[in-house]
């Protein structure tokens, strides 16, 4: 196979991308290993290049699936941009959508600066097929550990409300996060970097440990993606129009429309599913696919 990016690969790579972002099983692992797993070297090669066609074609997905997400939430989003903008003339946070704003923009901080200054080196050391596995590994130990300590936190829960007593673990709401809470969720966003770790995933386990529900850490989480993602997406556009983008732009386009369509479908399902289920059917395809791609990539 040439060097050219396919328009077959385009799109599997783009349905890929638009699922595995939002459901919490890594973008990016997957990005890496599934090249190899069916032997696209043409990607495999490119992926740890410095300049390739591939990041010019990750831009185009990343800014899809952010599109996705925007329009999904546009009703919020618009509610948040408009309170995020009466504090600025208020100098007051006084309703939820205040505060979410600012926790948003608070939790969005670490993993941007992470993002802007080490992304390059750590996608060039790390994005490599066995390191991919092995992270998947860790990913699905990460999903079973917030179910755990959330069970335990419910069980305590029953355990002081029989002594009369308040407790909130697993029923705590989104607007009730402080901005401490905030950046230690956005300091966990950073090891999303390491292919294989789930941004999503990682971003509910650490609400599902501050005590929010499934729902709320959805939410949350979703809602916290759409920045780093779409900036992500923005600040290397120019890579779009430069000569790595040259001969696979058509590529590039029907890919992103893939990944926005996948992405969309995927937010609705999953808004809709964390409302009643948990996080260790994740759990347990990423342990799986972990130990089974690690044999493969040894």
């Amino acid at each position: 196979m040439n060097q050219a990016l396919t328009y077959f690969q385009a799109i599997v790579m783009g349905l890929l991308q638009g699922i595995s972002e939002l459901f919490p099983i890594s973008s990016l692992g997957h990005s890496v290993v599934f090249p190899a797993l069916v032997g696209w070297s043409n990607l495999v090669k490119a992926q740890s290049a410095k300049e390739s066609f591939f990041l010019s074609f990750l831009v185009g997905l990343h800014v899809a699936t952010a599109l996705a997400l925007l329009l999904f939430f546009r009703r919020e989003w618009k509610k948040i941009i408009l309170a995020v903008l009466r504090t600025l003339r208020t100098r007051k946070i006084q309703d939820k959508y205040e505060r979410l704003g600012w926790l948003l923009i608070v939790a969005t901080i670490p993993a941007g600066l992470v993002g802007l200054l080490f992304e390059s080196l750590l996608r060039t050391l790390f994005a490599k097929p066995l390191a991919a596995s092995l992270f998947l590994i860790a990913n699905g130990a990460l999903l079973a550990f917030g179910e755990v300590i959330l069970r335990r936190g419910i069980r305590r829960k029953a355990e002081i409300e029989a002594l009369g007593r308040h407790w909130a673990e697993g029923h705590r709401p989104l607007a009730t996060l402080s901005m401490r809470e905030a950046i230690i969720i956005g300091v966990a966003q950073v090891f999303a970097l390491l292919a294989g770790i789930s941004r999503s995933g990682i971003t509910m386990v650490a609400g599902l440990v501050r005590g929010m529900n499934h729902e709320d850490s959805a939410r949350f989480s979703f809602l916290l993606a759409t920045p780093i993602i779409l900036a992500a997406g923005l600040l290397k556009l120019p890579q779009l129009f430069s000569t790595s983008g040259n001969g696979v732009r058509p590529q590039i386009l029907v890919g992103s429309i893939a990944a926005f369509v996948a992405a969309y479908i995927s937010v609705a399902f999953l808004t809709r599913y964390f409302k009643t289920r948990n996080l260790f059917p994740f759990a347990i395809y990423s342990v799986i696919a972990g130990v089974l791609l690690t044999i493969r990539f040894f």
